[in-house]
């Protein structure tokens, strides 16, 4: 509790963010919701041959994995709050339009057939009766769905929506920082029970009050969601950086902001967290973000879908920047020193065991170790896929998300790991990188990556950025990824204290 409550003081301002970012997803895709599902429920107790087709579709919509519906949406709409609230939407249909039919068509009929005596036409028997009647289970539907929308919504961190989904998935990249997790966790299930309860309210006046509580929460809806758009009013930042998940692009995304704004008179808005290249790198295409930190060898393998024509770095960085150019009319800037490249590693204890040097050498233990490799290593050239052809290896292999390998090697669970050069878990946990002689891994340097029309908007962030050109070595970068994931310094203070130490700022 002492570790959780500490977490808490060190991040208040990024959980208070979180919390509102996490509402407003929550009410914004419920009021979507309400206003698509309870107009066609109602249409559809009026049509019933049509009527169990769409509440099917609307099912099928529920199996989909949210996940893939966020995949889905991105090369569409992009990144962020819209397929976010897109594929949440989506999610609340179901019971909202199934307890609106349902509810309408269980009123008695007895009491239709008098409204009808009583010559009402069919929308004063909706208004005046049916819909009276049907509200307490409708507002069942509505609960069910804040419950659900709440509870998902947790995924959204990983396209950039933020919520409380982004302290989560940070805790985990962290190697299970269980503080970090529940800070994410607790209140997400704190806030599903909270608005549960308030539906509850109207659901219990709603048999009296009727269509006045459903008026009641759009309006209620509407105001939480407009009120930030009026007080943030025209506050908006000229450039949009952003990052995948983790410590290293978290810091670099923040030396660019702290070197443009230094040095122009330029603003700039950080989004940290992202989840996988493709995610961030989809933002960058459709103009949600201008600027992120990429990788000379990522950019060949996973961007253009290419090998490394060589592995000498600045011929790599040439190949990248020149593909990227004619491919997507984007720019690499000029890379930094480090080489973040993948790498094969175990801890002390096992290499000693097995006589462990280079990755080779997992032959002879390759039917006594389990390897903990995340999906996308597993599945590339440029990973266990190279190792098993340029080194016949099959080993047992456990896929897993990069912040959980680490976690799984210091527990044992695995032998064997693929790890970035830079990372601070390489320090914390003193583990052996093997070496590679048949170089499968491309030299991997750190470069920001923009879009030509961005550079030719603000020409001037094109030599502020490459000032980190050929600066920043290895041992430096570990080092502060260090700090950020294992000393829980502010990403944003490392890095800047880093331009002052080195001489970038004053």
């Amino acid at each position: 509790m002492s570790e959780l409550k500490a977490t808490f003081l060190d991040r208040q301002d990024m959980f208070w963010q979180s919390i509102w970012e996490h509402l407003q997803l929550s009410i914004i895709s419920l009021l979507i919701a309400i206003l698509i599902a309870v107009p066609l429920g109602l249409l559809l107790t009026r049509t019933k041959k049509i009527a169990e087709p769409i509440i099917t579709i609307t099912a099928i919509l529920q199996t989909i994995p949210s996940l893939a519906i966020l995949a889905f949406l991105i090369p569409i709409v992009g990144i962020g709050f819209k397929p976010a609230i897109y594929a949440l939407s989506a999610y609340a249909l179901l019971p909202i339009l199934r307890n609106t039919y349902t509810g309408i068509n269980e009123v008695d009929r007895a009491l239709i057939e008098a409204a009808k005596g009583m010559g009402m036409s069919s929308f004063r028997r909706l208004a005046r009766v049916e819909l009276p009647l049907a509200m307490p289970v409708i507002m069942a539907g509505i609960r069910t769905s804040m419950v659900l929308i709440v509870g998902t919504a947790t995924i959204a961190a990983l396209i950039g929506a933020g919520g409380l989904g982004e302290l989560i998935l940070l805790g985990i990249n962290r190697g299970g920082d269980i503080p970090l997790i529940l800070l994410g966790a607790i209140p997400a299930a704190l806030l599903a029970i909270a608005l549960d309860n308030i539906l509850r309210l109207f659901e219990r006046t709603s048999a009296k009050s009727g269509f006045r509580s459903l008026a009641t929460i759009l309006v209620a809806s509407l105001l939480i969601v407009t009120i930030p758009f009026v007080i943030n009013g025209d506050d908006q930042a000229d450039l949009v950086i952003g990052g995948k998940l983790g410590a290293e692009p978290e810091i670099l995304m923040n030396m660019y902001k702290v070197l443009i704004e230094e040095e122009t008179d330029l603003t700039v808005e950080t989004k940290p967290n992202f989840g996988k290249t493709d995610y961030v790198f989809e933002a960058l295409k459709g103009g949600d973000l201008d600027v992120y930190p990429e990788f000379t060898g990522t950019v060949i393998t996973t961007l253009l879908g290419e090998q490394a024509n060589s592995n000498v770095k600045q011929e790599v960085y040439e190949q990248a920047r020149d593909g990227i150019k004619e491919a997507e009319n984007m720019v690499l800037l000029e890379p930094m020193e480090y080489n973040n490249t993948y790498a094969v590693a175990t801890t002390q204890e096992v290499a000693k065991q097995y006589g462990l040097e280079s990755i080779g050498d997992l032959k002879v233990a390759e039917d006594k170790v389990t390897a903990g490799f995340t999906l996308e290593f597993n599945d590339r050239y440029d990973g266990y896929v190279g190792m098993q052809e340029e080194y016949g290896l099959d080993l047992t292999v456990k896929t897993m998300e990069p912040g959980v390998r680490q976690t799984a090697i210091k527990e044992g669970d695995v032998q064997v790991i693929d790890a970035y050069a830079t990372a601070g878990y390489m320090v914390a946990y003193n583990l052996k990188v093997l070496e590679d002689p048949e170089n499968i891994f491309p030299p991997y340097q750190g470069a920001p990556l923009v879009k030509q029309s961005t550079l030719d908007q603000y020409p001037e962030i094109g030599d502020v950025l490459n000032q980190l050109g050929g600066k920043i070595t290895k041992q430096q970068m570990q080092e502060m990824n260090y700090k950020v994931d294992f000393e829980d310094e502010d990403a944003y203070q490392v890095a800047r204290n880093f331009l002052k130490d080195n001489g970038f700022i004053d």
